[in-house]
């Protein structure tokens, strides 16, 4: 590790970071005993399952909730699967079609031996792991040929409702020079224990997150890149009650960066704790098979909670995430650990404390491509102010080396951005980065000057409130409220009847493959 701008202590890092592995790997033990009705709908669209019925209900959710009606659930997808496959000769599209008919009660027909059972989703599941793998390739391929843009990526939003207007808007930004494309999820569809099916022309603040207008993004963005001459990378938001299956389908239609964070539902959406904390695992297990940046939430703090007095537990909530990201098998390099540029304006030496916290992230999680996130708390509407907020903070993402810029837009406060509101965000930032580029490595901080003691305070109370957490629990310290001020019950939420204790011979053939173990995956 090079020497610390900062002059933070090595030993104090380290510390904070062994009490998040224990934290996490505590409660990987929960995780490894349970599973949900999204992780078993996820198998089951790996499996080949999609569609909808009569009345837009998803197959994946026709087919699952047949098992838990059947007491099966504890068993996994996979298993009754498999199991129905032997039984009848049809494929997982077949069997869950014969359900929705009513032809098929799928924890009714005769159990079959195990090993056959296994064998025949773990053939289906090593092709759709190979589909995916495909995916990594091919991204890996535009990278090599057309490359990309330098980093800090600059980031922007889409948000229309309509795909097909989200597809002109972003094609518009990347023409303008944007590298990450965002498309918003309408409003409180991580509240939904469905996926929609199919192109949707209708949304709240957002554009419905499915497979199809995955796909459209996904071929506009190629042709707009070959167009530019640089890869443009997706996004999307693989959270909530659909966690693991949004990440599925992101994963094959090739998406490269999803919002996914281990904690953000329980605390900003009210989804129950033992329901997201399984889900994460394997939606992160996904993510890091293909190859997929994850963005984390720790931003969403700081619009709870003050970000001077609580900076904290924004450095506290990354070093969890990044030991949640090692257990799924996600590397240091597609870990998008999330900050924001969000202290009050009017806060004396606020610029500061500000380039004190992106410099310690910088520094603790050096091969991280960190998410900075742009003032939007502070905001009041004056476009003028809000550029020249926006311009402070491009500032300290050049000089600290931050990875993935979502850019600020001076009209924040006021409408959803219109296209010139990106291209003057646009040119703000590529102003600011081309002739600050080397900035970073030519300034030094004053020894235990104002900088230096802001971020080595902000590490020592991050490395406190870990060994707390270490001590208590994660589940206790959420029902406490010490993340973002927002307490939640282990017991309450949304989805928590969606959790179940997993049985013995339990199935799941892609946490195996996708860890890279070709192993069977029974529960022993």
């Amino acid at each position: 590790m090079l020497k610390s701008k900062l002059n933070l202590n090595p030993e104090i890092i380290d510390s904070a970071r062994n009490a998040a592995k224990n934290i996490a790997h505590e409660t990987q033990e929960f995780i490894d005993k349970h599973t949900t009705v999204t992780v078993e709908r996820t198998v089951a669209r790996l499996l080949g399952i999609d569609g909808v019925d009569e009345i837009e209900k998803p197959l994946p959710n026709v087919l699952v909730d047949n098992i838990k009606e059947g007491g099966g659930l504890a068993q996994g997808a996979a298993f009754w699967i498999g199991n129905a496959m032997v039984n009848t000769g049809l494929s997982p599209q077949e069997i869950a079609e014969g359900i929705n008919a009513g032809e098929i009660d799928i924890t009714k027909l005769p159990i079959a031996d195990s090993e056959e059972i296994f064998e025949k989703v773990n053939e289906i599941a090593k092709e759709t792991t190979e589909r995916i793998k495909a995916n990594r390739d091919k991204r890996q391929e535009y990278l090599d040929t057309i490359g990309e843009g330098p980093k800090p990526y600059l980031y922007v939003i889409v948000a229309t409702g309509n795909i097909y207007e989200d597809i002109v808007q972003a094609q518009a930004a990347a023409r303008q020079g944007a590298d990450v494309v965002a498309v918003i999820r309408t409003t409180a569809q991580s509240l939904l224990d469905y996926v929609p099916y199919g192109p949707t022309t209708e949304g709240f603040g957002g554009t419905y997150a499915t497979q199809e207008n995955f796909r459209l993004m996904r071929k506009a963005l190629d042709e707009v890149g070959e167009e530019v001459g640089r890869y443009i990378r997706l996004c999307n938001y693989c959270s909530g009650l659909c966690m693991p299956e949004i990440a599925a389908m992101g994963a094959l239609e090739r998406l490269d960066v999803m919002l996914n964070d281990a904690l953000y539902g329980i605390l900003f959406r009210d989804i129950n704790m033992q329901r997201t904390i399984v889900d994460q695992y394997f939606s992160r297990i996904i993510n890091g098979y293909a190859g997929i940046i994850i963005n984390t939430g720790e931003d969403n703090y700081l619009t709870t909670a003050d970000a001077v007095e609580e900076a904290h537990t924004v450095l506290a909530s990354q070093f969890i995430n990044e030991q949640y990201a090692l257990l799924a098998g996600i590397p240091e390099e597609q870990m998008g650990l999330g900050h924001a540029f969000e202290m009050n304006p009017k806060i004396e030496n606020g610029f500061l404390m500000e380039l004190a916290q992106a410099q310690m992230a910088r520094e603790i999680f050096p091969k991280a491509p960190l998410k900075y996130m742009p003032p939007t708390k502070f905001k009041t509407g004056n476009i003028f102010k809000g550029h020249v907020q926006d311009a402070l903070f491009n500032l300290i993402s050049i000089w600290t080396g931050q990875g993935i810029q979502l850019l600020g837009m001076l009209t924040e406060a006021i409408h959803t951005p219109f296209l010139q509101d990106r291209m003057l965000s646009i040119e703000n930032a590529q102003y600011i980065f081309n002739n600050a580029r080397d900035l970073g490595s030519e300034i030094e901080f004053k020894e235990d000057g104002l900088i230096q003691k802001r971020a080595q305070s902000v590490l020592a109370d991050a490395e406190s409130m870990l060994k707390d957490i270490e001590k208590e629990g994660i589940f206790s310290t959420i029902m406490q409220g010490k993340f973002g001020g927002v307490k939640r019950p282990f017991d309450g939420g949304k989805g928590l009847d969606g959790v179940v204790e997993k049985s013995d011979g339990y199935i799941n053939p892609f946490v195996a493959l996708m860890l890279g173990g070709e192993k069977e995956c029974l529960q022993k």
